[in-house]
């Protein structure tokens, strides 16, 4: 449980509460260290995962515990970024979609984890991450930069598409299996 890419994973959440603090003292060296922690935060989302590959320290833990990471790290941000206004063009609306679709596709994750049915993650899915974690950081920088802000926006409507699609996606392949397919039997309790 405590090896490399797991302590990353866990870093990602332990970083939250700290960029979350920067928001309420906004400045240019808040605004610069928030999102370079972001970037730092977002970088070990894909080391955790290629260095438990590489040094085979794959982890029910791991697997558990790096998707938690990442939604509460995207929906952390998106909802300060939206308390502050931050997020210019009707950006609300994207940072929205991103964090319906992440509670969608949650519950039918743990919906479908009781069926004893994977949901791989897809390679879109992997796009729409990366346009996510490059957007967030571009929209902070914005705060002291607008120019920044109105490309991460443009940006974070592109992962808000991709979510639509990818959301839909997941769904549909989960789907087939609500209609019809009966829940596995639960054993007895014994006395």
């Amino acid at each position: 449980m405590y090896n490399l890419p797991n302590i990353l994973t866990i870093s990602r959440i332990l970083v939250i509460p700290v960029i979350v603090l920067l928001f309420f003292f906004p400045s240019p060296v808040t605004t610069v260290l928030c999102g370079i922690l972001f970037i730092a935060a977002a970088v070990t989302d894909y080391f955790d995962g290629y260095l438990a590959r590489a040094m085979n320290q794959l982890s029910s833990f791991g697997r558990f515990l790096d998707p938690i990471a990442d939604k509460l790290l995207v929906s952390s941000v998106l909802f300060m970024l939206a308390a502050t206004m931050d997020i210019p063009f009707l950006g609300i609306i994207p940072a929205l979609i991103i964090l319906c679709r992440e509670i969608i596709v949650s519950g039918l994750r743990e919906y479908l984890a009781e069926l004893q049915v994977g949901m791989p993650v897809t390679r879109l899915a992997k796009w729409k991450t990366g346009f996510q974690m490059t957007a967030i950081p571009i929209i902070i920088f914005g705060k002291e930069l607008w120019f920044f802000a109105d490309f991460g926006s443009a940006l974070l409507w592109v992962a808000a598409i991709l979510t639509l699609i990818t959301g839909y996606d997941y769904l549909r392949a989960g789907m087939k299996y609500m209609d019809g397919v009966p829940a596995p039997k639960k054993p007895a309790n014994k006395k």
